[in-house]
């Protein structure tokens, strides 16, 4: 699956990052809190969250991730783009809730993985 993949299942609106939309997404995780993904995610692709500051930006680096989905509508501000094309990293919108996007994303093969060895 690509990122782009994951703009059409989702009905995603790309912000930034459109040189990401060909990378290959193995999984994905979905938290608003920024300290379990840093404590237990583990080579995951692809952020969802309706956490929207540039923290999730930094975090999403920290973890080498290629795109972070905004859930519920959420829009980025100019910083948090501007942070994000800094990072090389895709930002994306979908106006679905966190719980139908990983859902929606799970009926399509995509996994969330092993978060811990």
């Amino acid at each position: 699956m690509t990122v782009n993949d994951i703009k059409n299942i989702l009905d995603c609106e790309l912000v930034c990052g459109n040189s990401r939309l060909d990378m290959e997404v193995h999984s994905a995780c979905g938290s608003d809190m920024m300290s379990d993904v840093l404590a237990y995610v583990k080579d995951q692709s692809i952020l969802l969250t309706g956490l929207v500051n540039c923290q999730v930006v930094r975090t999403a680096d920290m973890m080498d991730m290629l795109c972070i989905v905004f859930v519920r509508g959420k829009k980025p501000d100019e910083d948090i783009i501007a942070l994000a094309n800094e990072r090389n990293i895709a930002l994306m919108t979908t106006s679905h809730r966190m719980f139908t996007s990983c859902g929606l994303l799970w009926e399509n093969g995509l996994r969330g993985g092993n978060i811990l060895d």
